[in-house]
C-alpha cells in the first residue's frame, strides 16, 4: 500500500520566508484564495496567447514571446502556491475553495501545453502537444479518483504538475535562446516529447499505486 500522502501537494516553497511574507500580505489585504486561483488562469491564458503568436512574428519578437510564456507559467505556479497558503495559514478559505483550487488548474495545464505545439511550427507539434495535455489531465484525474475513493491523493511523478511546468519553462527559455539559430521549434518539440513521455509514466505509476491501495483495503 502506498505511503500516506496529504491532500495538499507537498511543496518545499511553502516554508520559504518570501512565500509566507507574500501570503501574509495578501491575507492582510483580504485577497481571497479563490481570486488568486482565478488569477492563475489569467496568467496561463497570457502564456497561451504568447505562444500562439510566436509563428506570426519576427525572430526578435519570437524570443520575447517565448520568454513571456515562461513567465506566465511561473506566475501561474506562484498563484497555485499562494492560494493554499492564504486559505490555510491566512484563514481565508471558503466552502467552495476546492472547486476554485482544482478547476483553474485543469484548464491551465492544457492552456500552457497545447499552444506550445503550434508554436513549434513543425509537423506533429500540435498533435504531440494535445497528447501531452490529455495525459496531464489524466494524471490529475487518477489523483482525484484516489481521493474520491477515500485514499490519500497521490502526487508522485516523475512528471507531476510542478515537474511538467518546470520542464515547459526550461524548454521555452531554451527555445528563446535558440531562435537566432532557427532551432526554437525543435527545442519545443523535444520539450513536449519529454512532457508527454514523463506524464505517461506518471499516469501508469499512479494507476498501479491506486490499484494496489484499493486491493489492500
Amino acid at each position: 500500500m502506498p505511503e500516506s500522502r496529504p491532500t495538499r501537494r507537498p511543496l518545499k516553497s511553502r516554508t520559504t520566508p518570501w512565500a509566507r511574507w507574500l501570503a501574509q500580505w495578501l491575507a492582510r489585504h483580504r485577497v481571497s484564495p479563490n481570486a488568486i486561483s482565478l488569477a492563475s488562469l489569467v496568467f496561463a491564458a497570457i502564456g497561451a496567447m504568447a505562444m500562439l503568436a510566436v509563428p506570426t512574428v519576427s525572430d526578435g519578437a519570437r524570443s520575447t514571446l517565448l520568454l513571456l510564456a515562461a513567465v506566465g507559467i511561473q506566475l501561474r505556479l506562484l498563484c497555485n502556491l499562494l492560494d493554499g497558503l492564504v486559505a490555510v495559514e491566512g484563514g481565508l478559505g471558503s466552502k467552495s475553495g476546492e472547486l476554485f483550487n482544482e478547476l483553474p488548474d485543469r484548464l491551465a495545464d492544457p492552456l500552457l501545453i497545447v499552444p506550445a505545439g503550434y508554436a513549434t511550427g513543425l509537423a506533429w507539434g500540435p498533435e504531440l502537444a494535445w497528447i501531452a495535455a490529455v495525459l496531464a489531465l489524466l494524471t490529475a484525474y487518477i489523483r482525484a479518483l484516489g481521493g474520491a475513493a477515500g485514499l490519500p491523493q497521490d502526487f508522485q511523478g516523475p512528471m507531476a504538475k510542478p515537474h511538467r511546468m518546470a520542464t515547459m519553462t526550461a524548454g521555452l527559455i531554451l527555445a528563446a535562446l535558440a531562435v537566432p539559430a532557427g532551432l526554437d521549434g525543435p527545442v519545443l518539440l523535444v520539450t513536449l516529447a519529454l512532457v508527454a513521455l514523463g506524464t505517461l509514466i506518471t499516469a501508469m505509476r499512479r494507476t498501479r499505486a491506486l490499484r494496489h491501495a484499493m486491493e489492500a483495503r
